[in-house]
């Protein structure tokens, strides 16, 4: 058979025809095409959540069933990682990403400097809100977060903060026009046509941006191994760098 020629980790007869995989909300259009060509591949087909990593990593630890997961930072791996979650040895570094700021295409806004907060805050005008994902937990916001101190402009920045539930909740406060900024990764701005980007935070103003993936305990060995292993494949990441994501 050439597909187990080509992936000798490949779905094999006796492998569960489908596998569950739990993933950022970033990913959601480079991830479903590579879950379409794992499916051509293998006849294993690809069901897919996405959603803030944090919300992920909290529905795995309280037993959802899922076979990979894929977050926006190593943070919450580490923390399925320490519940001893994760399959011994399948961690690996999937794709990068970059940070920016987009407006909506329709605005006469032009190119911002991320260090000029007086700038960004004439802006963002009398009532304007900065759209993040939030904060706290979850990952693109506390990428937006990191960069804003790096930048000098996180404390008069964070009283017009509209923070969203994942980084794909900001994206759509700016693509309805609700805020006249918003702070995403360089893939969403790329996916969305109704925003456009006019200031690319340096890489240095935050940590780096490396999503990683995991086999789950919760599954069947033999459920993921072939999926993860395309992940890794010339195919996968041609597909994952055609929607903008970096080499980690």
């Amino acid at each position: 058979m050439l597909l187990v020629l080509a992936l000798p980790c490949a779905a094999s007869e006796a492998a569960p025809d489908r596998v569950t995989v739990f993933a950022a909300a970033s990913l959601k259009e480079s991830l479903d095409e590579v879950g379409k060509a794992w499916t051509q591949r293998s006849g294993q087909e690809v069901v897919v959540s996405y959603a803030a990593s944090s919300a992920l990593a909290r529905q795995i630890e309280q037993g959802a069933p899922a076979d990979v997961f894929i977050s926006a930072d190593g943070e919450w791996l580490d923390y399925l990682e320490q519940r001893d979650l994760l399959v011994d040895a399948t961690r690996f570094d999937l794709v990068g990403n970059r940070m920016v700021l987009v407006t909506p295409s329709g605005s006469p806004q032009g190119p911002l400097s991320t260090r000029a907060t007086d700038q960004l805050l004439a802006a963002l005008g009398d009532g304007g809100r900065l759209a993040v994902a939030e904060t706290t937990s979850v990952p693109a916001g506390r990428y937006a977060r990191a960069a804003l101190k790096n930048t000098g402009g996180w404390e008069r920045l964070k009283p017009r903060l509209a923070q969203g539930e994942n980084v794909r909740a900001a994206l759509s406060f700016v693509a309805r026009g609700e805020a006249p900024l918003g702070i995403v990764y360089a893939t969403d701005a790329q996916a969305e046509p109704r925003v456009r980007v006019v200031a690319t935070f340096d890489a240095a103003d935050h940590p780096a941006i490396v999503y990683p993936a995991a086999g789950l305990r919760s599954a069947h060995a033999a459920r993921a191994e072939g999926f993860l292993a395309f992940l890794r494949s010339e195919e996968a990441r041609a597909i994952f760098a055609r929607f903008g994501f970096t080499t980690p």
